[in-house]
């Protein structure tokens, strides 16, 4: 299971919450997600945002009471979110009025940050969770949803 935490998730874009709904779907439908040096999933996911870090409680499926929290600072990804909201914004704004060639153009360009925060998601979960480049690229969803500011 996953879940974001309500507190955590800043409301009023539909655009973001689609696209949350759609990366939890996706998460649960198929992912590849393990604490390092453990084989005892399925995990229960709870994402959240404390103090400006981004926060991972997992916990067993079976066994709620034992949860193991990460904690990951903003920092490696700020830049990355900025650049990536602000792409989205022009990219919401471009389907409604602009050629399908300005659109193709700024989803490439937003699908090359997606990717890039996904990798330096990688990075800042090793040796702590493994993920497959799906599931990190979903995860670099939720997390965009939890931060997202508009």
């Amino acid at each position: 299971a996953i879940r974001l935490d309500e507190a955590s998730i800043k409301r009023g874009n539909t655009n973001i919450e689609h696209e949350r709904e759609v990366a939890v779907f996706d998460i649960l439908e198929a992912n590849s997600f393990a604490l390092e040096g453990r084989d005892d999933g399925p995990y229960t996911l709870v994402l959240s945002i404390v103090e400006d870090r981004l926060v991972f409680a997992v916990a067993q499926e079976a066994n709620q009471d034992d949860t193991f929290t990460f904690v990951l600072s903003f920092t490696p990804l700020r830049r990355i979110l900025k650049d990536y909201f602000m792409v989205c914004e022009t990219y919401y704004q471009a389907i409604r009025t602009a050629p399908p060639s300005r659109i193709q153009a700024i989803d490439m360009g937003r699908r090359a940050l997606h990717d890039e925060g996904s990798k330096v998601l990688v990075e800042r979960l090793k040796g702590k969770i493994t993920v497959d480049n799906d599931t990190a690229r979903r995860l670099f969803t939720l997390i965009c949803a939890l931060h997202w500011k508009g």
